[in-house]
């Protein structure tokens, strides 16, 4: 489940870090109903286009749905961007996340089940993607009890590494890198009762292959095997962005059922994929999720051993 960690501190990551840096540092200096949207425009008309992001957006949505209309997939990889945005800054600025997460509207099949377990003193895993702001979910249950510790996957960029783990804190809970050292922390933290936090829907090539919206996407297990080996509840949890931009309807979902790590995945990402369809302009589609080429090169070694 550990993958080793590959980050740089060269000259190139320093200047985008101090770029980035600046640019948090000025949309924090204004009022937060001002600095999401804006946010959210630079990431729309500038990052995107600058980086390829929106390009690459469109293709995995071409992927997913070759009849859709270009205009249309245009239109989403836009709002793609725009919603990535405005989900890094808001992870930034942690007081006026909070402030308006306790009138958030939290509910669902999962959150009875998540209070027992509370009481009980039972594990809990809660589930997400990178859809809507994953991190505004931990920010709303941390404040109504909850304490959930992230376990989050470094960025390359070692500079921006150092502030991003400090925005994950801030939200609460303890936060564990997905390192050898950090997965075992985590992996003590559930153990002893605790809440954890974590992401299913990034490309993992030594994963189980699922269907992930119509496609087979290697997936991680770690969820299901965490959860077997601690007893730990299983709730599907999503913070998905309201019409104002600027706040969040949190749904936990009815928890899955133990059975086999193989079998959870496919009940999770079934669950994720419903989210997608239901919001697309929500969902990262940046990620290189599939990887085809890579996948096909995989079926054919195994055709020849």
């Amino acid at each position: 489940m550990a993958q080793p960690e590959k980050q740089s501190r060269g000259v190139k990551d320093w200047l985008v870090d101090r770029l980035l840096r600046a640019v948090i540092w000025v949309l924090l200096a204004v009022p937060h109903r001002i600095r999401v949207p804006l946010m959210g425009w630079l990431a729309r008309a500038v990052i995107g286009p600058v980086t390829g992001y929106s390009r690459r957006a469109e293709a995995n949505l071409a992927y997913i749905w070759p009849d859709m209309a270009r205009t249309e997939r245009r239109a989403i990889a836009r709002q793609v961007l725009d919603n990535a945005g405005r989900t890094v800054i808001e992870n930034y600025a942690t007081a006026d996340q909070q402030a308006r997460a306790a009138s958030w509207n939290v509910h669902g099949e999962g959150l009875p089940a998540a209070r027992a377990a509370l009481a009980e003193n039972r594990p809990i895993l809660f589930v997400s993607g990178h859809f809507g702001n994953y991190q505004a979910a931990r920010v709303a249950m941390n404040l109504r009890g909850f304490s959930l510790g992230g376990l989050y996957r470094p960025m390359n960029n070692a500079w921006f590494n150092d502030h991003y783990v400090r925005s994950i804190e801030a939200a609460g809970g303890p936060a564990f890198s997905r390192g050898r050292r950090g997965l075992a922390g985590f992996m003590r933290h559930v153990r002893a009762g605790g809440h954890g936090a974590l992401l299913i829907d990034q490309y993992y090539g030594d994963g189980a292959v699922v269907d992930f919206l119509g496609k087979p996407a290697p997936t991680a297990l770690s969820v299901g095997e965490i959860a077997l080996k601690f007893n730990a509840l299983v709730v599907p949890i999503y913070a998905r962005r309201l019409d104002n931009g600027l706040d969040f309807d949190v749904l936990l979902e009815a928890p899955v059922a133990h059975s086999d790590p193989v079998t959870m995945t496919r009940d999770l990402m079934d669950s994720l994929g419903a989210q997608v369809r239901a919001r697309p302009e929500q969902w990262f589609w940046v990620h290189r999720r599939w990887k085809p080429e890579r996948q096909a090169d995989r079926r054919r070694r195994a055709a020849h051993q």
